[in-house]
């Protein structure tokens, strides 16, 4: 009966604006991550992180600090053995709540609590996570997810459905992805920052690497955006995927026109067109912008957004972020509802160790909820995977299964006393 003994959180920055990496229309900052590791009475260490932008993540360490008390001496089977409770003790704590309720840095914070827990429970189980999860009992899985304010959307009976139907099949699928890999697609060719000719040599190079999917970020001057795809769409010819993220800068308007000049690149689909909130705006965009599939999701603030988008028909894909939203229960949640809509689930990715946690959650996925690769793709960032212990291997453009126990998310030690902040030599 492992107990968590202590929780500690550590602001981890790594200067990554300087280079234009992460670039977008409204985003330029320092890939960071709020830290946690649980300290236990056994031989494991528990850790989770949320990831920011840079400033701003003192904020999420200090509200990691704020809800520490809720798991510090607890064990794993009480958190477990009543695991709704749990996950409330997080999300709903009486005078903590107030300051989100459910969403921004107080969510963000529990997210990275959540997922030190749940990398926890899978260093003691021996597994990766995605196993775990796959080989769990229904009633077990269905336990985990709060269907408060989405019983409109999916009840419990209909969530076990899915999962019970998932059991078909499984090794079969399972068995593909250890010789296929994961497919995937790289954000890393088109980062808004960088110049012209350093995008065709990035694209080039990944074409040769063999990713056959792409993505680009527009939003600044539209007859920037349209030369910039034309030049990745002159690299990968016309079979392979271009995807477009815009990085939520657009008016519902503007999108819509904007959209109409960039289709003649053949988009695959448009993310984030418009403010992440406006549930009503995407689905004006999406019924206009069609075949071109509109995309969002990584700033959704919780599982009650992705209930109106799916329920509204905005989105044709959706994203999931594996550290926005309260960690794995609710990720859960999200993509039972996807499934449940017959929307594939791509998750966001890139940040600092988010590539490490997602392909957990889309192994998963594909294996026990959406049991189909059609529409499936994992987004790739070649950056700070060198950071990790066990960080993400891709072959081909397709991302191989992880076998390590847990939920890959343990930082090097010497990563983070390098990078962290204020006091790391690298921001000396």
């Amino acid at each position: 009966m492992t107990t968590i003994t202590g929780v500690s959180v550590h602001d981890v920055r790594f200067p990554t604006a300087a280079a234009g990496d992460g670039s977008d229309s409204i985003n330029k900052g320092d890939y960071s991550a709020t830290y946690v590791e649980l300290a236990t009475d056994g031989p494991h260490t528990g850790t989770g992180f949320t990831f920011t932008n840079g400033r701003g993540n003192e904020i999420t360490c200090a509200a990691v600090r704020a809800l520490a008390p809720a798991i510090e001496g607890r064990t794993l089977d009480e958190l477990f053995g009543d695991p709704l409770t749990f996950l409330r003790s997080v999300t709903t704590d009486v005078q903590l709540r107030w300051i989100g309720p459910e969403k921004g840095a107080l969510h963000m914070a529990t997210g990275a609590l959540v997922n030190a827990v749940w990398d926890l429970r899978a260093k003691e189980a021996g597994k990766p996570l995605w196993q775990l999860l796959a080989e769990m009992p229904t009633e077990e899985l269905v336990a985990q997810v709060d269907f408060r304010h989405i019983r409109d959307a999916i009840t419990p009976e209909e969530a076990a459905a899915i999962l019970d139907k998932g059991r078909v099949g499984l090794e079969d699928r399972l068995a593909q992805l250890r010789s296929e890999g994961f497919p995937s697609y790289t954000t890393s060719v088109g980062w808004l920052g960088y110049p012209d000719d350093k995008v065709r040599a990035l694209t080039r190079q990944a074409y040769a690497e063999g990713w056959r999917a792409m993505k680009m970020k527009v939003g600044g001057p539209i007859e920037d955006d349209v030369r910039r795809a034309r030049i990745i769409r002159e690299e990968i010819g016309p079979d392979a995927l271009l995807m477009m993220d815009a990085n939520q800068i657009w008016d519902v308007d503007e999108a819509i026109a904007n959209m109409a000049r960039l289709a003649e690149s053949d988009p695959y689909w448009i993310e984030e067109p418009t403010h992440p909130d406006d549930v009503l705006g995407h689905a004006r965009i999406q019924q206009a912008v069609s075949p071109v599939r509109v995309a969002t999701g990584e700033v959704a603030a919780n599982r009650v957004i992705f209930k109106q988008l799916l329920q509204a028909g905005a989105i044709r894909v959706m994203q999931i972020d594996a550290c926005r939203v309260a960690g794995v229960p609710e990720v859960l949640a999200e993509l039972l509802m996807a499934a449940k809509f017959g929307v594939p689930v791509c998750p966001h990715s890139g940040g600092v160790g988010l590539c490490e946690l997602v392909q957990h959650l889309a192994i998963f996925d594909y294996l026990r909820v959406g049991t189909s690769l059609e529409g499936r793709m994992v987004e790739y960032v070649d950056h700070l995977h060198e950071h990790f212990t066990d960080p993400v291997r891709t072959r081909d453009g397709r991302y191989l299964v992880p076998e390590q126990p847990g939920y890959s998310s343990d930082l090097k030690p010497e990563s983070i006393a390098e990078f962290r902040f204020p006091e790391g030599p690298a921001w000396q």
